[in-house]
């Protein structure tokens, strides 16, 4: 082999390493702006998208609240968050209560905890809630 040559095994490790590609690190932000961009739609439509059929079926089948191999907690939240109208229309607490069938004090609580991590936004003027964008 020649000075200049390299060995076939040299020449694999080098393209390999020049074709891996770098880490790059995304704020929430801007993990956001690609989700929407990638979908024309916001992440929080998206990932919602799928909650449309979920009401019903809950509300067809309340017996799955008291199943003691499921969650209730979880079933409830994903009830309280179907509940909310998917045109982001916004209602209140007492109204979405009512709709559902469910206590005023816990379908609070569960807005309140929905509002902590971002699926719900608050009016403060009207104090109504809606599904985040």
């Amino acid at each position: 082999m020649s000075k200049g040559a390299s060995s076939p095994a040299s020449s694999r490790a080098q393209g390999t390493a020049a074709a891996l590609p770098g880490r790059i690190a995304l704020t929430p932000a801007q993990v956001d702006r690609v989700v929407r961009a990638a979908t024309g739609a916001g992440n929080m439509s998206v990932l919602l998208a799928g909650l449309n059929g979920a009401r019903q079926t809950l509300e067809d089948n309340r017996h799955l609240i008291e199943d003691p191999r499921l969650s209730r907690s979880l079933l409830l939240g994903l009830l309280v968050l179907s509940g909310f109208p998917s045109d982001r229309s916004e209602i209140g607490v007492i109204d979405l209560a009512h709709r559902l069938g469910l206590g005023e004090s816990t379908t609070y609580r569960y807005t309140a905890t929905l509002l902590s991590v971002g699926l719900l936004e608050r009016d403060p003027s009207t104090r109504r809630y809606k599904l985040s964008r």
